[in-house]
């Protein structure tokens, strides 16, 4: 049974850094593209950052480019969201999500699925 679990959220204020984790299991980890969502309320899920970790290739949404940085540790089997200069716009619950292979960035071609974690940036 494919699981992944999300930890890290919680409530910041802007400017402030925080730290995702995803940790999937029941998967061969070099074999999936893993992508972090996020959700904000009455929103749609919209990707923010992928990465295959066969070669670590990543790949970032505008709006968070130069501020998140996404990498994995393939000895813990584990991504991390590194997130800094966080803003209020950031709000949303963040998702971890996993699909075979190839990289998207549409929620509609992912399998697998966390339950998400809150990130909350005050103003």
């Amino acid at each position: 049974q494919v699981q992944l679990v999300e930890s890290g959220g919680g409530l910041v204020q802007t400017g402030d850094s925080l730290t995702l984790s995803c940790a999937p299991s029941g998967l061969t980890f070099s074999s999936y593209f893993l992508g972090w969502f996020r959700q904000a309320p009455g929103k749609q899920h919209v990707f923010v950052a992928g990465i295959h970790t066969r070669d670590d290739h990543t790949y970032y949404a505008d709006s968070v480019k130069g501020r998140f940085t996404i990498s994995s540790d393939n000895a813990k089997n584990t991504v991390y969201l590194r997130m800094h200069t966080l803003k209020p716009e950031d709000t949303a619950v963040y998702y971890c999500a996993a699909r075979k292979s190839t990289p998207s960035f549409s929620a509609l071609e992912y399998d697998y699925w966390g339950q998400g974690t809150q990130v909350t940036v005050s103003s």
